[in-house]
């Protein structure tokens, strides 16, 4: 893996911690937006998220926009999903559920990506 980003994000909850979620898709979108190379990390139950459609009902309301719009947007700008393989297979997530931008990864890129950011937020 080469070329990292600068900023990463590293998500470990689904719907059962929907504030965390908006919070690290709202980080994403801003480090984006500032000009940062962006990546989140969906790790632990954080995987369910990478799965099509899955954020489409999480909207924990103002000053916060809803996930899939959000997700939209940082997908659209070029940030990166990348998803831990132990985990999918831990929560039985099968490949083809994944969004088509969703890149799985295992331990050592997990590592790399952490060791060459700039920045991290760690949502765990």
């Amino acid at each position: 893996m080469t070329n990292f980003p600068s900023f990463v994000v590293t998500l470990g909850y689904n719907k059962n911690n929907e504030n965390n979620v908006t919070v690290a898709f709202t980080a994403a979108l801003g480090a984006l937006q500032k000009g940062h190379k962006t990546a989140i990390i969906l790790l632990v139950d954080g995987v369910h998220i990478a799965r099509k459609d899955y954020v489409n009902d999480i909207d924990i309301g103002e000053p916060f926009r809803p996930v899939k719009d959000l997700l939209k947007d940082y997908l659209e700008q070029g940030g990166m999903i990348k998803v831990c393989l132990a985990c999918l297979k831990h929560n039985n997530i099968a490949e083809k559920e994944l969004l088509e931008t969703a890149e799985i990864i295992n331990l050592p890129d997990v590592i790399d990506l952490l060791d060459n950011a700039q920045t991290t937020l760690q949502l765990n």
